[in-house]
């Protein structure tokens, strides 16, 4: 059985051709990979780091993409307001309009294919769940104080049991429902302001989640327990970990970080 390690190795690193910095990491098929930076750019690189394909996009600093069950990838299109879809020959569709809503972040759910999407229209924000073939199934933005949610979803992801787990930059905190829409906790960091960024979860149902408040002179990876408890700060400078913007967890249980000021992605064992 899988634990936490006592010590977190770097077991290799991807310089990635084409990008300023890495924003989003979303994993494809082996060997394949997708990273976004700040300014639009969207490659699709393989280990070697070669350069696959090149799109130019409206996402810039969220988790606009995600790989889905059929290993298409999708990623949204703030301006235009709907979700695209990339299919294996490289075409480009239009998969799904979002109306007035701005779609910010996505996620393809590992469990049933469900496609978890943040966005925001003028003051409001929520999280819509499609099935995979793109019919809305699922509304989630106030809890049952009819307080809302979420400000700012930025990133979003799903964790084994069916939560739904939101990096929200202005509300300051990791916001994570229960399948149905339910508010389980928020988490809001360790002492002085939080600034989520990136956010993933892995096979044990840990959350891990990029916190860009300077400590010292270092953002850091927090690693949380499914309810939302503080178990550690995964990363930090001493691991050579200065920006980290994106967090994603591989089929061998490995962590890929992404940093603001260089195009190298870094990969991480911290399970044993």
């Amino acid at each position: 059985t899988l634990c936490l390690s006592s010590s977190v190795t770097k077991v290799r690193e991807y310089t990635v051709p084409g990008v300023d910095n890495v924003y989003h990491i979303s994993l494809g098929k082996s060997g394949r990979f997708w990273v976004s930076d700040g300014d639009g750019n969207l490659v699709q690189t393989d280990l070697q780091g070669k350069q696959l394909q090149k799109i130019q996009t409206s996402g810039r600093i969220e988790g606009y993409h995600t790989v889905t069950q059929d290993k298409d990838l999708i990623y949204t299109d703030i301006h235009n307001k709907v979700i695209n879809r990339i299919t294996p020959d490289n075409t480009i569709t239009e998969f799904i309009k979002t109306g007035d809503w701005i779609p910010l972040s996505i996620h393809s759910s590992h469990i049933n294919g469900d496609i978890l999407v943040g966005m925001v229209k003028k003051r409001e924000a929520k999280v819509t769940r499609y099935n995979k073939t793109g019919t809305e199934i699922q509304n989630i933005q106030r809890d049952n104080k009819g307080q809302t949610l979420y400000g700012l979803p930025r990133y979003i992801t799903e964790n084994i049991n069916g939560d739904v787990c939101v990096s929200d930059y202005s509300k300051h905190a990791v916001v994570v429902v229960d399948k149905s829409g339910q508010h389980r906790f928020s988490y809001t960091g360790q002492g002085s302001e939080f600034r989520p960024y990136g956010i993933c979860t892995d096979v044990l149902g840990h959350i891990l989640v990029c916190d860009t408040r300077i400590i010292g002179n270092s953002d850091t990876v927090h690693l949380l327990d499914q309810d939302g408890h503080f178990l550690s700060l995964l990363l930090t400078s001493q691991q050579g970990v200065d920006d980290p913007r994106s967090v994603c967890v591989d089929d061998e249980n490995n962590l890929w970080v992404g940093q603001l000021n260089t195009n190298t992605v870094t990969v991480y064992k911290y399970l044993q």
